[in-house]
């Protein structure tokens, strides 16, 4: 059980690192959307344009990025949408069980539905190396690829939460609490 607890916290670990830098590029992403409003009213005033379509696609990736790769982070931080008004008043050990069955039943098939939807997707775009439509527009393939990887890393963090679910259902010594309670006391300390 060690070893399945190093590979839990490994993947956390690679989770926790995306999802923050998903926090910075929400920085960067707001900085790309106020140039744009100033940049379009400001070229209006002077009648020259000062805008143009990459920026206004680089802030759509950049909350594609975000949406996507965010997930498994919020995932791991148990900051998910979740209906609370059974699931709060249940016990810990009812609870883990509730999120190993949900993460086996729903979670991994619903991921796995996804690889094998996108897959010919993403394929069609790499194979055409799919552009923007509009002028000055930036590639499609790259950002289609991140669905694919979002999918992946949702099931990384899907099997993170059942070894860690599994572990404290074990009692496993070095274990005493639901690491998904202690990665969001972590968080709201940043």
């Amino acid at each position: 059980m060690n070893i399945l607890l190093g590979v839990a916290r490994t993947i956390d670990g690679f989770s926790t690192l995306v999802g923050r830098t998903m926090w910075w590029l929400t920085v960067a992403m707001v900085l790309i959307g106020a140039y744009n409003v100033i940049t379009r009213y400001l070229g209006q005033y002077l009648g020259v344009q000062l805008s143009a379509n990459v920026y206004l696609e680089l802030q759509t990736y950049a909350f594609d990025l975000i949406f996507l790769l965010g997930a498994a982070y919020l995932l791991r931080v148990d900051g998910h949408v979740r209906v609370d008004i059974v699931y709060s008043r249940l016990g810990p050990r009812t609870r883990a069980w509730i999120d190993i069955l949900g993460t086996v039943v729903f979670l991994v098939p619903f991921c796995i539905f996804g690889l094998y939807f996108c897959l010919g997707y993403v394929e069609r775009s790499w194979a055409v190396m799919e552009q923007s439509p509009n002028p000055g527009g930036l590639p499609r393939y790259p950002i289609k690829t991140v669905m694919l990887v979002a999918f992946a890393m949702l099931i990384l963090q899907g099997i993170s939460e059942i070894i860690k679910n599994a572990a404290y259902l074990v009692q496993q010594p070095g274990f005493d609490d639901n690491e998904a309670h202690r990665a969001t006391q972590e968080t709201e300390g940043l």
